[in-house]
């Protein structure tokens, strides 16, 4: 492991003021609905390059749909080392209910307001390393990547089309919050819709009908013990169990009708190992033994409406043990090696992620998001030793 002389370089109120600046510019994520000024990612990722630029790094971008672009920024080496990739995202969930959201403030060694740690911190991060490597001359052996990616935060347009169509490096870091635990691994998200069909009928006559939404609570009944079946099962030795949940239900029109339709949004977080087909697989032989009671019963599977593949990089693995022992050159303490309890970016990278980041996952989402300014500056100190280390840059 390198020695911290650049590590001392890195500037607290630097990086607090550069995440302030970025806190106060709005990227939240339009979901559904046509990216507009405040509801895209765009002007995030215009004071992000011109940062890079600033900085001197090669910069590519492109948009992914309208107003939705992908960024990376490129400082090249010596050529002799390998690449390491910086990534995150640009864009934040909404601010319903925040006032203070765009109004970025520090008090009592924390900084507030919307993406501040969920995950413009990072972003933040990899810039002061940027600029600590420029101001001291310092030469890494291999290239140093910073990677920015649209819609994280709803159904990964960004980092589905890097995997295939942008550049890649040896390994790279992701830098959700952590608090600075390192994490190789993480579950996936697999989301489907299930649907039941009936008759429609007058409700004062519902024996002439079929009643979807009957129907649907017999699904419902079918899946109750799924989550004991899950944890019965050999855990992941990072993730755990795999978990099931129902989460969005839906259907008929009006009281005085028997409906003909009802569905339901379930979620099923996947442990590393399992895939969409074998979860499907699983649904139906709960779901169609209810033909056999009820002939006329139908029903489908559809989606994915959320597909997040889960995360497995080997504790072993050289990135991992290089960002641990940065961690611990740092702040004095071995990191914790565990699984990340949500879904990022890393499986559509199309090269090794592990995750590792500033601020608190329970701060996330908030309206009261904040991040420690100290843990701020240790992250981008360890990011810029695991630079040194990763890119094979020696004599620092």
């Amino acid at each position: 492991m390198p020695g911290n002389t650049l590590a001392d370089r890195v500037d607290e109120a630097a990086v607090t003021a550069t995440l302030a600046d970025m806190v106060a510019i709005q990227s939240v994520n339009p979901f559904d609905e046509p990216a507009s000024p405040g509801h895209r990612e765009q002007e995030m990722a215009d004071y992000l390059c011109a940062r890079m630029e600033e900085l001197g790094l090669d910069v590519e971008r492109r948009d992914i749909v309208a107003g939705r672009p992908n960024v990376c920024g490129r400082l090249k080496g010596k050529g002799t080392g390998r690449s390491l990739m910086l990534a995150g995202h640009l864009d934040t969930v909404g601010v319903e209910g925040y006032e203070t959201a765009f109004e970025p403030r520090v008090e009592n060694g924390r900084l507030y307001g919307r993406g501040a740690c969920d995950m413009k911190a990072a972003l933040a991060c990899y810039l002061e390393v940027v600029r600590v490597l420029r101001d001291t001359g310092a030469e890494l052996a291999g290239d140093l990547l910073i990677g920015a990616v649209a819609d994280e935060e709803h159904t990964m347009i960004g980092s589905k089309d890097w995997g295939p169509n942008w550049p890649h490096a040896d390994a790279g870091i992701i830098g959700e919050p952590t608090e600075l635990a390192v994490c190789p691994a993480h579950k996936g998200q697999h989301c489907l819709l299930i649907r039941t069909f009936g008759k429609a009928v007058h409700s004062s006559m519902p024996e002439l009908g079929e009643n979807a939404i009957v129907r649907m609570s017999r699904v419902i009944a079918a899946f109750g013990d799924y989550n004991d079946e899950l944890k019965s099962r050999a855990p992941h030795p990072l993730c755990g169990h795999g978990r099931f949940s129902p989460g969005v239900i839906q259907g008929g029109t009006i009281s005085s009708a028997v409906p003909d339709f009802c569905e339901l949004e379930v979620d099923r977080r996947m442990v590393p190992g399992e895939t969409p087909e074998q979860i499907v697989a699983e649904y139906r032989a709960r779901i169609d033994p209810l033909m056999k009671d009820d002939p006329t019963f139908r029903y489908e599977i559809a989606g994915p409406t959320v597909g997040v593949g889960p995360l497995d990089i080997s504790p072993g693995e050289e990135i991992v043990q290089s960002v641990a022992a940065a961690c611990k050159a740092v702040t004095g303490t071995a990191p914790d090696i565990s699984a990340f309890p949500g879904g990022t970016d890393a499986p559509n990278m199309g090269f090794p992620c592990i995750i590792c980041g500033p601020g608190a996952l329970a701060q996330a989402h908030t309206v009261n998001e904040f991040v420690e300014t100290l843990q701020l500056a240790n992250a981008a100190r360890i990011y810029l030793l695991a630079a040194l280390e990763m890119t094979d840059t020696p004599g620092y």
